[in-house]
């Protein structure tokens, strides 16, 4: 008791102004939380908040950021804390307001096919909530289980199904989000056209949480498919790569639904260190493919895809294929591809890049990082690989021993070779604060001017998430 009382007597005034107007069990003090983790996984410096908000309702949440607004105190939302670019993390001396108590499926409209939920709600509820209901919700990560919807959407994350059906934005038909003064914005409008002025839903969808808090959101459904098709392909040129993508996409009934590249070094070497991973195919190749394509008539399905593959065997275009022929075996397929989740452990100390090009120069911008990074650094893991239907290829580069100064030399060559190729330094994975120095490689003065003038429009205090984005 008394530790509490010495805590309530040092307490700031706006933390003692939250924990008056929303009790103790939303607003708690260090002590409280001591021993919690508020780091995201990013690897970025994260300090401790000075107060930890964990409101219940869209109420709550204007009520903080009222009194937040008044002491001008910054304010840092965090979600699932899985975000990549240090997005989550906190500076020092800001209040962590987590949305983890806000989740839930609230209403399911089958006619129209779409989902309110909460912005805390996990990616994974969010799927099986759509599969009960006999929809299909079309975003997938490997975070999936602790990620949640309102970082998928503060981030605009990707994925793996991207070239089917679109980054987050596409996956959302309104948000409601609170501003840094407390007001409340959106009408969780459930149409997919609402030409009435400016979009805030996209406006908000991307914004880092650096605009506004989002709470609740309208999510769109898709039609669940009945047929999945999968296979493992062999390729020897980048060349090839490409021709299959256009090929499947023009010939394949049902398209493409997911086209993950891995390029020799990324195969070779999780293959090589993960015995639980059965290698797909037999052969060494230049490129190998991730193929699959989501449909609605098996039988047909089934046969055009056979087909397909069966023709571009005959072509040359693709050297071996493996057909996936039950679910364990896509499955399979599809651990090899997500085996990066195991970085952490095979790869310590390593430097990840998440950029994206025009689909025809992604080989090019591939090989000329990986020459560069191998020129300097000859004993280093260069991985690649990548979501090749969008553009975005992700790099990792590791050599054991390096010191952590080196990281700064490494994002100098692989962004370097991003902005001479006008490409992007952040494909899905947003900013946040690890991607501030190189954000004018990829926008321009005017655009990230334009930008600063939005979130002072919003937030003239700048009192949400400061230090991200841009200074």
């Amino acid at each position: 008791m008394e530790t509490d009382l010495q805590a309530i007597e040092v307490m700031p005034a706006v933390v003692a102004a939250l924990r008056e107007a929303l009790g103790p069990r939303v607003v708690q003090l260090p002590h409280e939380f001591a021993g919690r983790h508020h780091a995201d996984a990013s690897r970025m410096p994260c300090a401790e908040p000075i107060a930890l908000v964990r409101p219940g309702s869209t109420e709550e949440v204007s009520v903080a950021l009222r009194i937040c607004h008044a002491h001008r105190q910054p304010v840092v939302t965090q979600g699932g804390l899985t975000g990549l670019a240090g997005g989550a993390c906190l500076l020092g001396g800001e209040i962590a307001l987590s949305l983890e108590r806000m989740r839930g499926i609230e209403h399911v409209d089958a006619v129209s096919a779409t989902m309110i939920v909460l912005a805390g709600t996990p990616l994974q509820m969010v799927q099986e909530a759509a599969d009960a209901a006999g929809f299909l919700f079309p975003l997938d990560l490997g975070a999936r289980g602790s990620c949640s919807i309102g970082g998928n959407l503060a981030t605009n994350a990707g994925g793996n199904r991207v070239i089917k059906y679109g980054m987050m934005r596409e996956q959302v038909l309104d948000v409601e989000a609170v501003l840094a003064d407390g007001s409340v914005v959106g009408g969780l409008h459930g149409m997919i056209k609402n030409n009435t002025g400016y979009d805030l839903r996209n406006l908000l969808v991307g914004s880092e949480g650096t605009l506004a808090i989002i709470t609740r959101v309208v999510l769109r459904l898709r039609p669940k498919p009945s047929a999945v098709s999968t296979a493992f392909c062999g390729l020897p040129s980048y060349e090839a790569v490409t021709t299959l993508l256009s090929r499947a996409q023009a010939m394949l009934p049902a398209g493409v639904s997911a086209f993950e590249v891995m390029w020799p070094s990324y195969y070779d070497f999780y293959t090589g260190r993960l015995p639980e991973l059965r290698a797909p195919l037999a052969g060494k190749h230049a490129f190998y493919v991730l193929l699959e394509s989501l449909g609605a008539d098996p039988e047909r399905q089934a046969e055009s895809f056979e087909g397909f593959l069966g023709a571009m065997l005959e072509e040359g275009v693709v050297e071996d294929a493996a057909l996936a022929s039950s679910e364990s075996d896509a499955l399979a397929f599809w651990a090899v591809r997500d085996a990066p989740g195991e970085n952490a452990r095979l790869l310590p100390g390593r430097v990840s890049f998440d950029v994206s090009f025009a689909i025809a120069e992604v080989g090019e911008a591939a090989r000329r990082c990986e020459a560069a990074l191998r020129a300097r650094w000859p004993r280093a893991n260069v991985l690649v690989y990548g979501h090749l239907g969008d553009g975005n290829v992700h790099i990792v580069v590791q050599e054991p021993d390096w010191p952590s100064t080196t990281a700064r030399e490494v994002q100098d060559v692989v962004y370097g070779v991003t902005g001479e190729m006008k490409g992007s330094v952040s494909a899905e994975h947003g900013i946040g604060t690890k991607r501030m120095h190189v954000l004018g490689l990829t926008r321009t003065p005017v655009e990230i001017a334009a930008m600063k003038a939005i979130r002072v429009a919003l937030d003239p205090l700048g009192i949400l998430n400061p230090g991200k984005l841009f200074s």
